[in-house]
């Protein structure tokens, strides 16, 4: 079966995050000259890529400063909208005592169900991801689509080039077909550089090491609108479905709704694929304060060899 040829594809932009770790709000924090935020950059990497439209996934109390300051710079240059991620659960459920928050990516994904009509790609807003990573994604989103069951992507980055100096970072480590496609999603926490080369994280409390050259997940996803229902089902049966008291993320106040922990549920029943679109980009993203100088650096020095211009949007 194939279709026509996709429209433009839109950027869907995850800018609800607390920042708990940052100590504030990092997708707002200026990095580049100008006082360009990494969602500048993001935005700039993809209209560059061919995107046609940005939507920008916010908690509603964050609405007033991001229209004021951020979603002016855009106008003129691509369709642009902010959608709410609202504390919120379907009917017939109930919010689980002692939770104050929303339910993470998959969650805030969602959440911009009716603000998306076309092939879509996901982004942290607080991750830097590199023109190449919105090329390949935007090329593949762009392709007619020749499968029947759901067909996604992911961009895959080397682990050895998405690490953070200022502290341990946690990743979703990807398994890969030797014909490209995803396997299986494992999340690693704190991982860190070794002295003796390569790294270390944990993976359900165990300890695990890694060479560095093994693809990660950066939330840079591609997907169609076909993952909408999909992900509405996910959330429902997260709800239900409570984990067993001492595996990771069991305390209902605290649990969230990851986009991998999703993507895994589709593969393991066969009712959707996903392509893994290796990447040479380098990412670079704020997780930690010390990480803000770093970031920084690297986009002066990127604006110096001409990569990006120094005021982006004149």
């Amino acid at each position: 079966m194939t279709s026509d040829r996709s429209p433009a594809p839109v950027l869907l932009v995850l800018a609800a995050g607390l920042g708990s770790r940052y100590g504030g709000l990092k997708q707002m924090e200026p990095v580049g000259p100008g006082g360009a935020t990494l969602m500048d950059y993001a935005v700039y990497d993809a209209a560059r890529a061919g995107f046609g439209a940005a939507v920008f996934v916010v908690r509603p109390e964050m609405d007033p400063a991001f229209s004021d300051r951020i979603l002016p710079r855009f106008v003129g240059r691509l369709a642009v909208r902010t959608v709410h991620q609202r504390f919120a659960v379907p009917p017939g459920l109930a919010i689980p005592p002692g939770r104050t928050k929303p339910w993470g990516t998959a969650h805030a994904v969602l959440a911009a169900r009716d603000a998306v009509g076309a092939p879509f790609a996901v982004i942290n807003a607080d991750d830097f991801y590199g023109r190449e990573a919105y090329r390949t994604v935007g090329d593949f989103l762009r392709a007619p689509a020749a499968e029947d069951a759901p067909t996604f992507a992911l961009a895959g980055f080397r682990l050895d080039r998405t690490t953070s100096e200022a502290g341990g970072v946690n990743r979703a480590v990807c398994l890969v077909s030797a014909d490209g496609w995803l396997r299986s999603v494992s999340e690693v926490l704190h991982l860190a550089a070794v002295g003796s080369g390569g790294y270390r994280g944990e993976e359900d409390g165990r300890p695990r090491t890694f060479a560095g050259d093994e693809p990660v997940s950066m939330n840079m996803w591609g997907f169609t609108p076909a993952v909408f229902p999909q992900l509405r089902a996910g959330f429902e049966e997260f709800l239900r479905a409570a984990p067993p008291e001492g595996t990771p993320h069991a305390d209902p106040a605290k649990r969230e709704y990851l986009i991998p922990t999703l993507v895994q549920a589709l593969i393991a029943r066969g009712q959707a694929r996903v392509r893994v679109l290796p990447t040479e980009s380098r990412w670079t993203g704020m997780t930690h304060p010390e990480d803000r100088p770093v970031v920084a650096a690297r986009i002066r020095e990127m604006v110096a060899r001409g990569d990006y211009p120094e005021k982006l949007w004149d």
